[in-house]
């Protein structure tokens, strides 16, 4: 079974930069890099070539201008966002108010940008000690595949890296960490999809009645306010009148009428005590009632009966399973991804105006925020990257 790879590869929250003096040591970051991983640096270049990328996105997704803002007087910003058409009837809003809009979106996306390129760090740098590799031909046969996917031609794909600003050696960048990140999880959950004989038979034992179906009945029902009214519909039905004709004339439950008063598949405990006592002790065919209930009066025959069965541990086999595998799997995954942050933030440090919630040196009151246990966490976000609309974006890594 396929996991995606745990949503805080690059799926955190943004968080606001707070400021608290750092005292450098011997893992500083060097001049002209936002952050160092262990031996590995991220270059200014890099964050800015990728920043550009996710403001081309958000800006295309707002319908708006894609200047890159521009700290800390964000000048050009302001002036792109002057430009924007306005709706009928807004005001016009002040230069002040315009920088602090482009700061505020800026700072956010500076976060996710960070958060991008570090865990993208971490991933290559965690597949290198596993051994995992991609060979070439494989990570472009994977992009050769979701091309196919998301575009119906090749003019589509290239207008798509013109307006994302991205060219080809960039997705496969993206489409890399994907591939990396699938392969570190059939890693790390290889073991966990070992489920024995033994393992199979004791939940099995353990939990039986998951694997039993109670007896069921079909029923034919009418339902009246008053037992007057019951009356007349039993005295109808045992004159001979069908179902069919009797619910519709007498019952007030419109859920069943609509099916000629069928109510089918009732298990013992899904109805109210006395309408249920009255089920469970009739007998099959016999028309009965009438049933005061809450809701009314009953009048009913039971039509099929449907014994009681319980599964086989042959049967139940598979679904076990796949119960246990799914269980080991995302523990084997939530151990590996408590550890992997731990270990890989401690050697990761980042230039003070860059720090984020991954960097060692991360501003005060930040955690971590990924997911702590099961579910589908989803795919890891990536700086904004818009393709010619919503449906031909390519995946994701």
């Amino acid at each position: 079974m396929t996991r995606a790879f745990p949503q805080f590869l690059i799926a955190l929250a943004a968080a606001a930069l707070g400021i608290f003096a750092f005292a450098g040591c011997g893992n500083s970051v060097p001049t002209g890099a936002v952050a160092k991983v262990g031996d590995s640096t991220i270059s200014q270049d890099e964050f800015e070539k990728w920043i550009g990328i996710a403001v081309r996105g958000q800006s295309q997704q707002q319908g708006g201008s894609s200047a890159v803002p521009d700290p800390p007087d964000f000048a050009k910003c302001v002036t792109a966002k002057k430009k924007v058409p306005l709706p009928k009837g807004q005001q016009k809003p002040s230069d002040d108010a315009l920088k602090k809009q482009c700061k505020s979106e800026y700072d956010t996306l500076k976060g996710e940008v960070m958060r991008f390129l570090i865990q993208g760090e971490w991933v290559e740098q965690e597949a290198d000690k596993r051994g995992i590799k991609i060979k070439d031909a494989e990570l472009q046969k994977a992009l050769e595949d979701q091309k196919k996917q998301v575009f119906p031609n090749d003019k589509q794909y290239k207008d798509y890296l013109k307006t994302s600003g991205m060219t080809e050696k960039d997705v496969l960048f993206r489409v890399k960490l994907n591939q990396l990140q699938e392969k570190l999880v059939q890693k790390v959950t290889e073991d966990a999809k070992k489920v024995s004989e033994a393992d199979i038979s004791a939940y099995y034992d353990k939990n039986k009645a998951r694997f039993a179906q109670p007896e069921r009945r079909d029923l034919r029902v009418v339902l009246t306010k008053t037992e007057a009214k019951a009356e007349q519909a039993l005295n109808a039905l045992n004159s001979g009148q069908p179902f069919k004709k009797v619910v519709k004339q007498y019952s007030i439950d419109e859920a069943s009428k609509s099916q000629d008063g069928l109510l089918p598949a009732v298990s013992e405990g899904q109805q109210e005590k006395a309408f249920d006592k009255a089920i469970f002790s009739a007998s099959k065919g016999k028309i009965e009632g009438p049933v005061k209930t809450q809701f009314g009066w009953y009048v009913f025959k039971v039509e099929k009966v449907t014994d009681a069965s319980q599964q086989t541990l042959a049967q139940s086999k598979d679904t076990i399973k796949n119960v246990l595998r799914s269980r080991r799997e995302q523990k084997a995954l939530d151990a590996f991804v408590k550890q992997f942050r731990e270990d890989y933030k401690a050697e990761t440090n980042c230039a003070d105006d860059y720090r984020v919630v991954e960097c060692k040196n991360a501003p005060k009151g930040q955690s971590d925020t990924g997911p702590a246990s099961g579910g589908n966490p989803g795919q890891p976000q990536q700086p904004a990257a818009p393709a010619p609309n919503q449906q031909q974006q390519p995946q994701q890594p």
